[in-house]
């Protein structure tokens, strides 16, 4: 059994969304840069140039990539021959994203009594908590700070199961037209496929967490993404909204087995700045 403190936790967490705030990973700058070359509108190579020079400044001056430094969204592989010592969990993690809000004057975002007096939890807790009970001894922290520009274009359906591959494509690519620039394109677009509905919702955002552009280890779904992206690139939405030919960088797709009467599907949108960051205890 090996023990890890709660207090190595706080560390780790608060550590990961400070860095995440001000840092893009490389596989993401890797695709803006891409998208920069290969976007044929001037309105929008010019509004990729802009969000390019803002990523160099932030990272730069340890400043916000995005002033809407978002919900602290962590998801955990949490080894079942692990012993977390000296504390809560959820309360370490709690403390780590209440640490890292208020060492990088990060936006605090989280409101309380959510349809009632909607009153600012001042250090933006809770965090939303993922914990997935893996073998082994290892310890996974995702973290995501979520925005919610793009979290709000997020949509969940449950299809007839004879509304297929197709349903599921024209569901996603239908869902990306009418956010049209509401997410902040280009976007990386989350779906999960299959389970039951809170699956379905969970498998979409942990489908941001892949590099970006990195397609899924099975074929078939590989093929479902590249299908979806191209045509959410036929849109014409562009950049910001600026009418142009990359509307997206990628479409990442989670399935999992669900009942033989339904086909839940969820979309989880990103936009541009599509913070992460992972480290392993």
């Amino acid at each position: 059994m090996r023990e890890i403190q709660a207090s190595e936790v706080t560390d780790v967490v608060a550590r990961l969304f400070e860095w995440s705030c001000y840092h893009l990973p490389e596989d993401l700058l890797t695709a803006l840069k891409k998208a920069r070359e290969e976007e044929k509108s001037p309105v929008c190579r010019h509004a990729l140039d802009k969000i390019l020079e803002n990523i160099e400044i932030a990272a730069k001056e340890q400043i916000p990539l995005c002033q809407d430094t978002g919900a602290a969204v962590v998801i955990i592989e949490l080894g079942q021959e692990i012993h977390i010592r000296g504390g809560d969990f959820y309360a370490a993690i709690n403390e780590g994203v209440r640490q890292a809000y208020d060492r990088g004057y990060l936006r605090k975002s989280i409101v309380s009594r959510p349809c009632f007096a909607r009153t600012n939890t001042k250090d933006n807790t809770p965090a939303m908590i993922h914990v997935d009970i893996v073998p082994g001894e290892r310890l996974k922290i995702s973290v995501l700070p979520k925005g919610g520009g793009s979290e709000n274009c997020s949509r969940l359906i449950v299809l007839p199961p004879a509304a297929g591959r197709r349903g599921v494509v024209d569901f996603v690519v239908s869902l990306v037209d009418q956010s049209g620039s509401n997410p902040c394109p280009p976007v990386i677009v989350g779906a999960g496929v299959g389970g039951t509905t809170d699956k379905a919702m969970f498998l979409a955002k942990k489908a941001l967490l892949r590099k970006v552009g990195e397609p899924s280890p099975d074929p078939e779904v590989a093929d479902l993404e590249r299908e979806i992206l191209e045509k959410v690139n036929n849109l014409g939405i562009g950049t910001m909204g600026y009418g142009g030919t990359i509307t997206a960088l990628a479409v990442h797709i989670e399935t999992f087995p669900c009942h033989i009467a339904s086909l839940p599907v969820a979309v989880n949108m990103q936009c541009w700045c599509a913070r992460r960051g992972e480290a392993m205890l």
